[in-house]
C-alpha cells in the first residue's frame, strides 16, 4: 500500500505510482471532516474521488472527532464513488480547534468505540484504521485491539511508534509481530520500511498481511517492485541517479499542470526532494531545491542524471 502523507501523496503522485509500480492500494491524504452539515468534506476532496479511474482501489482517509460528522462524511464519500475508508488514528499533529483528532484520539479510547461503531454502520465497503502503537505507551495497542475487533474493522495498519515519538527513534516491528500473534485482524506493517531487504524480512518475521510504504517509497519509488522481486534489490549510484532523474523529470510537468503557477509546482517538487536521503546526492539535490525557476531547475536535473561519479 502507498501510505497517505499529507502535502505529498497528491493525485499526481498517486497516479505516477499507479502507472509505474502499481501498488495494491493507494490512500488519499487525510480528508478533514468538518462539523458543518453542508461542508463535511471539501469539494476538492470529493473531486479527487470522482477523478480516480485507475484499476488500483483508492482508500479515502478521514480525520475527525465527531461520530455523527464522520458517519455523514463516510456516506458522502461513498456517494462520490469510494467504497474503502480509513480512520486516521496516527497523525501526531492531528488536532482540530474543537477536539482531538488523529493520534490525539488514542488518549480517549472510550471515544474510539463511538467513532468506529458509527463509521462501521455507515460504511458498506471496507473500514480500516491507521494507528500508532499508543499515545505515550507502545503497549497501549493491546488495550486498543479489542476495540478494533469489536467494531469489526477489516484490517489494521500499525505504525509501531507512539504519538509522542512523532518520527523519532525506530519503528519497533517486534511489536508488530506480537500484535499479529494476538489478533485475528489482518495487520499491515508500516514504518521505517526503507529498502527491499527490510520489507521482505518484515513480511517473513512478523506474519504481517502486507506492507504500507511511505517515506521509503518517496525516496525510492521502485521499492514496491524491489520487494516483489521484479526490480533489482539494490542499484549502483549511476543507475540510482538515472532512476531519480526519470522520477523527478516525469513529475515536473505534471506538477506544473496541477498546481497554480511555477513557484507552487517547484515548492511541491522540493517537498518531495526533502525525502531523498542519499548522502552522496545531497549537494546536487540542494541545488535543485534552491532553483527558483523551471528554466534553472531543468538543466540542474539533467546534470544530476549525467553527473560523472568520478567528479
Amino acid at each position: 500500500m502507498l501510505a497517505p502523507m499529507q502535502g505529498l501523496t497528491n493525485t499526481v503522485l498517486r497516479s505516477w505510482f499507479i502507472r509505474q509500480v502499481t501498488p495494491d492500494l493507494v490512500f488519499t491524504e487525510f480528508f478533514r471532516v468538518q462539523q458543518q452539515s453542508r461542508k463535511r468534506i471539501a469539494k476538492a476532496d470529493l473531486a479527487e474521488i470522482v477523478a480516480h479511474n485507475a484499476v488500483v482501489p483508492l482508500v479515502v482517509q478521514l480525520i475527525g472527532h465527531n461520530a455523527v460528522a464522520l458517519a455523514a462524511a463516510a456516506v458522502r464519500v461513498q456517494e462520490a464513488g469510494c467504497r474503502h475508508l480509513n480512520l486516521n488514528l496516527g497523525c501526531p499533529y492531528g488536532r482540530m480547534t474543537t477536539g482531538a483528532t488523529g493520534g490525539e484520539l488514542l488518549r480517549e479510547p472510550g471515544k474510539l468505540v463511538e467513532l468506529l461503531s458509527s463509521l462501521r454502520q455507515a460504511i458498506s465497503g471496507t473500514l480500516s484504521v491507521k494507528c500508532r502503537a499508543g499515545y505515550d505507551d507502545p503497549r497501549q495497542i493491546f488495550q486498543l485491539l479489542p476495540i478494533y475487533e469489536d467494531c469489526s474493522i477489516d484490517y489494521l495498519i500499525l505504525h509501531p511508534r507512539t504519538v509522542v515519538q512523532k518520527y523519532g527513534g525506530h519503528a519497533d516491528h517486534h511489536l508488530t509481530a506480537e500484535v499479529v500473534e494476538k489478533t485475528d485482524l489482518p495487520v499491515i506493517a508500516n514504518g521505517d520500511i526503507n529498502d527491499a531487504e527490510t520489507g521482505r524480512r518484515l513480511l517473513a518475521e512478523t506474519g504481517a498481511a502486507g506492507l504500507m510504504l511511505g517515506r521509503g517509497a518517496l525516496a525510492d519509488p521502485w521499492l514496491f517492485s524491489r520487494i516483489r522481486g521484479i526490480a533489482p534489490l539494490q542499484v549502483g549510484e549511476a543507475q540510482r541517479r538515472r532512476e531519480l532523474a526519470d522520477y523527478i523529470g516525469e513529475l515536473l510537468p505534471l506538477y506544473l499542470e496541477k498546481f497554480c503557477g511555477e513557484r507552487q509546482a517547484l515548492m511541491k517538487m522540493k517537498d518531495l526532494l526533502n525525502f531523498i536521503p542519499d548522502e552522496k546526492l545531497q549537494r546536487e539535490l540542494g541545488k535543485l531545491k534552491r532553483a527558483t525557476t523551471v528554466a534553472a531547475f531543468r538543466p540542474l536535473l539533467e546534470r544530476f542524471c549525467n553527473f560523472s561519479i568520478d567528479e
